[in-house]
């Protein structure tokens, strides 16, 4: 086992400075990034990563950040990547974020201050049962926090500048990426990995201390479109074939007590109905399938299918149009190739003290993406809790666990080379 490494960290500081920029991604636009916002915090970090030293740091014009830390080893060592995303997510307000610090955490319930009614309860979430002792970083009340994934964000950040003050710490080169939009599931679109230059990445977007993640849902997105029959309501008996109506009944037969997102846990996956819109004549119901497996994307898929269907023979004169469009795969496909990415990591938790737990994503992260066009990319714990709500938080400590997780990866990179 190495000696034990003397950290200082500063990773507080600096998730308390950058969740302040607000960055929320907005999946409503064309552009990327969706939003200019998201710029502010990418030049900040490329600034902050110059003054480190690494010459090569710049926010490029779609919103992302790349930065070189240098080999210091006289090895040839694969080149790692760390990549986080800048992005908050449109669920939940990121403007004007007043970040608190419990610390110290005794247990029991957190009252956020700004917005009484807003409360923690260590019921709802027993993680916070292993945070006794903790420094826990709240919002008011009336935003979300953006630890997912300035959590992230921050413990890169910290590790770049550990090791930059570190030489005697042997590593080979290391990528640094932030990426915009991927709340968005447009976190890898413009991303260019011939630049980038890595071999393998590691996303740092994860929840619990200790916990890697090395299997996701697969996804895709399906979509209604349906042409109702229109005419004047003071003349429509026996003509009207009302769009909207249509929808509220496709929506109305999906199953009540499975294969939705309240009802599934583990390994089960879902049909989720996300949008709906429309007006007499058409109107459009927008879903999202989530299953591990291939299989069970296609087997939702056709469930849906056959609903509407159903459901149409109410509306003879009536048509619909049923498309899916592929999101993203489950990255196991990728990285079971590659043991060595989740054994390494495995190996750098227990070396800064934790528990290695490998778990399976509920979602998704720009590492799946990333996984299936050719830089495998499990994803290891940031800390962040109840993400995308006004109850999110995340713990000193565990930022702290994740800046050293970090340190001895790339150290355990350079040792096995």
């Amino acid at each position: 086992m190495p000696s034990p490494i003397a950290f200082k960290h500063g990773v507080t500081e600096r998730f308390l400075r950058y969740v302040v920029i607000d960055t929320q991604s907005d999946p409503s636009s064309p552009t990327t990034p969706s939003t200019e916002k998201q710029k502010d915090l990418g030049r900040l970090l490329a600034t902050e990563l110059r003054q480190m030293g690494l010459a090569d740091a710049h926010l490029d014009q779609h919103g992302y950040v790349y930065a070189t830390i240098p080999a210091n080893s006289p090895k040839t060592v694969p080149v790692i990547c760390f990549c986080s995303h800048m992005d908050t997510s449109p669920d939940c307000t990121g403007k004007n974020v007043k970040p608190q610090i419990v610390k110290n955490y005794r247990g029991g319930d957190i009252v956020l201050p700004a917005a009484p009614t807003q409360i923690i309860r260590a019921a709802e979430h027993p993680a916070l049962a292993d945070q006794i002792g903790h420094d826990i970083i709240t919002t008011d009340g009336t935003t979300l926090l953006g630890a997912d994934n300035k959590a992230g964000v921050a413990e890169i950040m910290d590790a770049a500048q550990f090791l930059l003050d570190h030489p005697e710490i042997r590593h080979g080169a290391i990528k640094i990426l932030f990426t915009p939009d991927e709340e968005i599931g447009r976190g890898v679109d413009k991303v260019d990995l011939k630049k980038l230059g890595a071999d393998f990445a590691y996303t740092m977007d994860g929840e619990s201390a200790g916990h890697i993640e090395d299997e996701t849902f697969s996804a895709d997105g399906a979509s209604i479109t349906i042409e109702g029959v229109s005419t004047h309501p003071g003349f429509a008996k026996g003509k009207m074939e009302h769009a909207i109506k249509i929808a509220a009944a496709i929506v109305d037969r999906l199953p009540k007590d499975t294969c939705s997102p309240e009802t599934t846990e583990g390994k089960e996956g879902f049909l989720h109905p996300v949008g709906i819109s429309g007006a007499l004549e058409k109107a459009r119901i927008d879903f999202i399938v989530r299953d591990f497996t291939e299989d069970g994307l296609k087997q939702k898929e056709a469930l849906l299918e056959r609903i509407v269907r159903d459901v149409m023979k109410d509306y003879p004169r009536s048509t619909y149009k049923f498309e899916v469009r592929q999101q993203y795969r489950n990255m196991k496909q990728v990285i079971d190739r590659h043991p060595e990415i989740v054994d390494y990591a495995v190996e750098a938790i227990r070396r800064a003290g934790l528990r290695p737990v490998k778990e399976s994503i509920r979602g998704g992260t720009d590492g799946s993406r990333l996984s299936f066009m050719g830089l495998p990319c499990p994803n290891i714990f940031a800390g962040e809790h109840a993400f995308h709500s006004r109850l999110e938080w995340v713990s000193r400590q565990d930022m702290e666990k994740a800046v050293q997780t970090i340190v001895h990866l790339a150290m355990i990179w350079e040792e096995r080379a």
